[in-house]
């Protein structure tokens, strides 16, 4: 009995807060305003049982000011105190988010929608934003959505992201190391995944945490199994594993690679049903015609000619052909017109039911490791432009540890990986390529390549620098949420732009173990106090170090 009472008591107390004024407007601007708030209405509302109410007015939630038609929604910005009254107000900074009518009988907000059409004016009340008016708000338009997490600062309210909209327009996956970044990631793609069982997403994993992740719902390539023949690489790519030289030696020895390459090619019984090919043309040819043909150009050389540049690029090649390391791109067995097959594997063409493949680039030598996710950047958008013709079949690149392949200007290094990066960027989503970044530097991105995400999902970042990189390139709107960034939780984070009708802040949901990537950081204090097996452990580890690669 008193619990029923309590909670109509409850009950009531909520609905007195929700229907009784905080404060009022008393500046109106364009994207945001001014409000000034009661202090004695803001610590009624923080003893209300409806989270949403008790957090009424303070940086990061949510109000509503009543205008002629309805009502509009703001989020606050930052508070300080009224100097000039009596001490008993808060003055607030405020940013609009959206309008929505009243419905007659109730006064609930229904028919939200983004932007706004009527301004209210000085004097119009400020009012708490209840639960139930976040929950029309986040309410789902119809689109096909995924759910991710739950609406701060409700515990109920799900958080969908519209997947047309968020795939269509790129998106970034943005936050400081230990932030729960990997888990987030792999939470999304896993929720992408139920949501289209036969989609086509192809992610580089640097670090191979995400083999573990996607286990059941994936494939899993690495140096051991992804059989990437070395003739798919266009000159450009091939100047960067082949060719060490600078300044003018440099260019020789591309006019030289260029022409052997080319005659290489040619050597194909299929380049020659095709009439005319270029040294880009992804034709098989065997490295022993390559080796041969800097062998005979060699041979044509007059006396005052230097042969160095034939021997510089033949020495690489054979040096190339002799390291185990390399076996993955370079096998004799890799000769054969595997084209159509290594693609059907590598972008799921079908997908069998695991529609993600990742790429597990951690064996490959780092000195090919950006040609290596050059070659397959660029087969996704090659594919895409030369199959416009043909129904569409979108691709998701996912790119973790973004900043390496797509540096800033600062950073840059001129390698074909940050070129065909930003190109896909900037017009993969008209051949229906979809890039997602994922990057704990925002700061060091190229600087056109954020602007081209149309959603932005940030969770906490540590540095001043990528802070405020991220601030410039978050729309207006979100300024409020944006000043949370610092104060995010572990696996929180704020969305905004195509993906979701207003900026959000969300709790993101809990990974199954199973489904987990290999990020978690080691405990040190546990791993320390174990002991045994060390020598062993040193000899396996020994062991698997001088084999690698064989």
């Amino acid at each position: 009995m008193n619990q029923m009472a309590s909670k109509s008591f409850v009950s009531e107390g909520s609905l007195y807060n929700a229907s009784q004024p905080i404060g009022m407007v008393l500046e109106i601007a364009g994207s945001g305003s001014q409000i000034a708030i009661d202090l004695e209405r803001l610590a009624q509302c923080a003893e209300d049982t409806d989270p949403s109410i008790a957090l009424a007015g303070q940086v990061g939630s949510q109000i509503k000011i009543k205008t002629k038609d309805g009502w509009l929604l703001a989020s606050v910005r930052n508070q300080r105190q009224d100097r000039r009254g009596d001490g008993n107000a808060v003055l607030a900074n405020i940013d609009f988010m959206g309008e929505g009518q009243e419905e007659r009988l109730t006064g609930k907000i229904h028919g939200f929608r983004r932007g706004v059409t009527r301004y209210p004016i000085p004097g119009a009340l400020v009012y708490p934003a209840t639960t139930d008016d976040l929950r029309q708000i986040y309410a789902s338009d119809g689109r096909s959505a995924i759910q991710v997490g739950t609406v701060y600062p409700t515990t109920e309210i799900r958080a969908g992201i519209y997947i047309d909209a968020f795939l269509g327009k790129h998106f970034a996956l943005l936050g400081s190391t230990g932030t729960g970044k990997s888990t987030s990631a792999a939470l999304l793609l896993h929720r992408i995944c139920q949501a289209a069982p036969q989609g086509h997403i192809v992610m580089i994993d640097p670090h191979g945490e995400y083999s573990a992740a996607f286990r059941n719902t994936g494939t899993i390539f690495d140096v051991s199994n992804l059989q990437m023949p070395y003739w798919l690489m266009n000159f450009e790519e091939h100047c960067e594993v082949l060719l060490r030289s600078t300044g003018n030696d440099l260019q020789e020895d591309k006019d030289i690679l260029a022409k052997c390459l080319l005659a290489a090619r040619y050597k194909n019984r299929l380049a020659q049903t095709m009439g005319k090919i270029t040294v880009d043309s992804p034709i098989p040819y065997l490295i022993s015609d390559l080796t041969n043909m800097l062998q005979d150009e060699m041979g044509k050389l007059d006396k005052a000619t230097t042969s160095a540049p034939y021997m510089r690029i033949k020495t690489k090649i054979d040096e190339l052909k002799a390291d185990p390391r390399y076996q993955f791109m370079f096998s004799g067995m890799l000769v054969g017109d595997t084209m159509a097959t290594f693609i059907s594997r590598i972008f799921r063409m079908p997908g069998d039911g695991k529609p993600i493949s990742i790429i597990d680039v951690s064996g490959v030598p780092s000195d090919i490791t950006s040609t290596v996710v050059a070659v397959l950047s660029r087969m996704v958008f090659d594919f895409a432009i030369w199959g416009r013709n043909e129904k569409t079949r979108p691709i998701l690149l996912v790119c973790e540890e973004a900043h390496r392949y797509v540096p800033n200007e600062k950073n840059a290094d001129g390698s074909s990986v940050g070129r065909i990066l930003s190109r896909i960027a900037k017009e993969g989503r008209k051949y229906g390529i979809s890039l997602g970044l994922i990057t704990q530097r925002p700061s060091d991105l190229a600087e056109g390549v954020l602007s081209q995400c149309g959603t932005i999902i940030s969770m906490r970042l540590n540095n001043d620098r990528d802070q405020a990189f991220v601030k410039a390139a978050m729309p207006e709107g979100a300024r409020g949420f944006l000043d949370s960034i610092p104060a995010l939780r572990n696996r929180e984070c704020i969305i905004c732009g195509e993906g979701v009708s207003i900026p959000i802040r969300v709790a993101f949901d809990n990974l199954e173990e199973a489904k987990r990537p290999a990020s978690e950081d080691p405990s040190f204090v546990d791993l320390w106090s174990e002991c045994g097996g060390e020598e062993e452990q040193v000899e396996r580890v020994v062991q698997r170090w001088r084999s690698q690669g064989s």
